[in-house]
């Protein structure tokens, strides 16, 4: 098979992984290097960069979750303990999560909206670096992307917001494939 034929069948097959089916080993020092040059190179009008990444990995997915748990208590008394573990495990089991974060820059010709979008490029190629690698991953928000406080606690700066969360890891199962849309419904053609 040649390099071309590999790229697209990847492209034809890529699925993410759940966070519950991404175990260690993580990716190495190295290999997160790569992972994280292979983010960033993404269309950025401007050159400008208008995102940043945040990583947890190690012991500090333990201490995230907990901070995690603490917001979520003060946001909601109700929430039992059962509750409170959900929140304890979000960066658990996935061995490294990437936060990645919109910090547009101030642009007389560059909107916040395409700064926004290479953002969300860069989760996407976090994604394809990490199956490159032979890890699996998942791009996720949850609440925590959108709670200033949370945010906060986990990197965001003054008018930056999270775009998602990319947890990598080890695959431990084959996921199926799900339905994709059908081209004719999602796709049409201009007439002017």
């Amino acid at each position: 098979m040649t390099a071309k034929a590999d790229v697209l069948d990847y492209l034809l097959t890529r699925r993410s992984v759940g966070q519950a089916f991404l175990k260690e080993p993580g990716p190495s020092a190295e290999e997160l290097r790569q992972i994280l040059t292979i983010g960033t190179r993404v269309p950025d009008h401007g050159k400008l960069a208008p995102w940043r990444l945040v990583i947890i990995e190690g012991d500090d997915r333990i201490r995230a979750g907990e901070k995690l748990a603490e917001i979520a208590k003060r946001n909601n008394s109700n929430l039992d303990e059962a509750g409170l573990e959900i929140e304890r495990r979000q960066f658990l089991p996935a061995p490294l999560t990437i936060g990645v974060l919109s910090a547009p820059k101030p642009s007389p010709k560059i909107p916040h909206f395409e700064q926004l979008i290479s953002a969300g490029n860069v989760a996407f190629n976090l994604e394809h670096a990490a199956f490159a690698l032979g890890y699996a991953a998942q791009w996720v928000t949850r609440w925590f992307s959108y709670d200033t406080e949370a945010a906060a606690m986990l990197g965001a700066r003054e008018g930056e917001r999270f775009v998602g969360f990319i947890m990598i890891g080890t695959p431990s199962t084959i996921i199926e494939d799900r339905p994709r849309p059908a081209l004719e419904e999602v796709v049409s053609r201009w007439q002017g």
